[in-house]
């Protein structure tokens, strides 16, 4: 019901399943709240934002501001200090007849969460292709946690704060896949991991061919006094040989012959995966999840990857991820949905921190502003992109001709459009053979297969590049927040230009989408934006080291050819 004064409108605020649901906020981190306020009579009305903790105590109350006169929208920024439950208000007073009239909007909840729900850069590695090798026969020798132990120290030097590994149970031998998809397996042949279960165990074990438990709670701890966390894959999905199928045949789907259909996401068929039915045992699953998950958590697993969440029902990933959340508020659950918009949404609303993105297929400049606008602005309080280079299912069209610019650029906008990104080992070596033309498939696919890499020994590498970029993230609190992202507009379309502003950090990044030729441009850069007033300023290049002195209207030129660290400046601006 609308108060003596009208308050509408009020954002950020989310209505899903019939109740308003938190918004995503980490500590300290800027919400801009905003509501349409109208009175009668003609004088204006004095606004609030009031904020609260759970207990109802209130925390601070921030003058709102009518930003653009005669619009009636008001709007405050708003920081919460701690973790927990919080709830935000929005209260108006106006003066009528020589009488002060106060009203208050209902209270919308806010859920503070640790830093990393937000914040990361993360990387992919399957723990059996590191310190693998080859056999004299050309078969593989797999490698395992003592040896992937080995790779920690790179990948953190690189400046990753999370490693996750794909399924590490044992696999099962029933239509096990060969190399590249290929139906039949031969005797060497590891299988998919994703295709979970066999007599070894199910989701609560680990695959011998891997090592033991303890070499797993070995190989947590090794990365965790590196300052990396393990996220771990979360696929509700069985091999057919798995314990589940004989102790649990409710919980599995039948054709009209008695057989267990396997999953299928045409054109791809997986005879070695068998998806799980929610509907006979809808509360035995969540139990059953719900163990694992704390196993897993026992095992200092902090992350969760959940593979393939919009094909289970929305309900199950609230009701399992509120009852982890209620007991262990700091696990993040991390959305491998791409699927439509609607689903990755409700995914976000119903309690996944984080989601994988569109940006692996967004390229030219409107994509990138149009999507990086709605991902910073529109669904920020319920949806926090990770943008991911690559995955293993995935090898984009643009880095299927192999040229390090395209690799360069893609990084330098992952890491910086929003704060969490990812990369899927050898990015950084530029690898990309393609399974077959119009395919964005890899060859030689390390879901199938073992691969062996030769870290030390590669002519041509990005790991330079991707070190600085993790560098001057972690330097600059701007980059690792979402809601500051602002577009500025440049003559040329394959340069794009963008700011990040917290405080007095205020970064600048100019990116040559043109892996192939020299592009130049003038920046139109919107002063109010960048909170900076005149009309020149000083900025120090990150990548380069270089200094410039910009305007309002400032020239540029990036040539990406035989040096592929010239796609891009990151520059901080020197604030007066």
């Amino acid at each position: 019901m609308i108060g003596r004064v009208a308050i509408t409108d009020i954002s950020p605020t989310i209505y899903f399943g019939g109740e308003f649901t938190p918004v995503k906020a980490i500590v300290n981190e800027e919400i801009l709240v905003s509501a349409t306020v109208a009175g009668e009579g003609h004088d204006y009305p004095v606004v609030h934002v009031i904020t609260r903790d759970s207990k109802g105590k209130e925390l601070s109350r921030i003058a709102a501001i009518e930003r653009s006169p005669g619009t009636d929208r008001y709007e405050a920024p708003i920081a919460l200090p701690k973790l927990g439950r919080f709830t935000f208000e929005i209260a108006a007073a106006i003066v009528t007849q020589y009488r002060t009239v106060t009203t208050n909007s209902p209270q919308f909840p806010v859920y503070v969460e640790r830093e990393r729900a937000l914040v990361g850069a993360w990387y992919e590695f399957f723990p059996r292709s590191e310190g693998a090798s080859i056999n004299k026969d050309g078969t593989y020798a797999s490698g395992n946690f003592g040896t992937a132990v080995k790779r920690l120290k790179a990948v953190k030097s690189m400046g990753f704060d999370v490693l996750y590994i794909p399924p590490i149970h044992p696999i099962g031998i029933s239509h096990r896949k060969g190399p590249n998809n290929t139906l039949t397996a031969g005797p060497n042949d590891p299988g998919v991991p994703w295709g979970i279960g066999n007599s070894d165990g199910g989701h609560d074990a680990i695959s011998p061919a891997l090592g033991t438990m303890k070499d797993f709670e070995k190989f947590v701890k090794e990365a965790n006094k590196l300052d990396l966390e393990i996220a771990l894959d979360l696929a509700l999905q069985t091999s057919p040989d798995h314990p589940w199928v004989k102790e649990h045949p409710k919980w599995f789907n039948y054709r009209t012959d008695g057989t267990i259909a396997y999953a299928e996401n045409p054109p791809k068929k997986y005879q070695d995966i068998y998806p799980i039915n929610f509907d006979d045992d809808f509360d035995g699953l969540v139990a059953e999840v719900y163990r694992i998950c704390e196993l897993w958590i026992s095992k200092g697993v902090t992350i969760f990857r959940v593979d393939n969440p919009h094909t289970k029902p929305v309900i199950f990933w609230q009701t399992l991820i509120s009852k982890v959340n209620a007991k262990y508020p700091e696990i993040v659950f991390l959305a491998e949905a791409f699927t439509k918009p609607a689903m990755m949404h409700a995914l976000g609303k119903a309690g996944f921190q984080q989601s994988y993105t569109y940006f692996t297929w967004r390229t030219t400049k409107h994509e990138l502003t149009e999507y990086g606008n709605e991902v910073s602005h529109q669904t920020s309080a319920f949806f926090r992109p990770n943008f991911w280079v690559n995955t293993p299912d995935i090898l984009p069209f643009h880095l299927q001709s192999g040229n390090p610019a395209m690799f360069a650029l893609r990084a330098v906008l992952a890491s910086t459009l929003t704060p969490s990104w990812g990369m899927y080992a050898g990015y950084e070596l530029f690898e990309h053979r393609v399974l077959s033309e119009g395919r964005e498939e890899y060859l030689d696919s390390e879901k199938y297969q073992i691969k062996v890499r030769d870290w030390d020994g590669a002519k041509q590498s990005l790991v330079p590049l991707v070190t600085k970029l993790n560098k001057i993230r972690n330097a600059n609190r701007a980059l690792q927040r979402l809601r500051n992202l602002h577009f500025h507009h440049t003559d040329n379309e394959a340069i794009i230009a963008y700011s990040k502003r917290d405080g007095e950090n205020l970064v600048l990044v100019i990116v040559n989408l043109d892996p192939s030729n020299a592009q130049a441009t003038v920046v139109h850069w919107n002063m109010d934006l960048l909170g900076l007033t005149g009309d020149s300023f000083v900025v120090d290049d990150q990548i380069t080291g270089n200094s410039f002195s910009w305007n309002r209207d400032s020239f540029v030129s990036l040539d990406p050819r035989g040096d592929y660290n010239n796609v891009a400046h990151i520059a901080v601006v020197r604030i007066p």
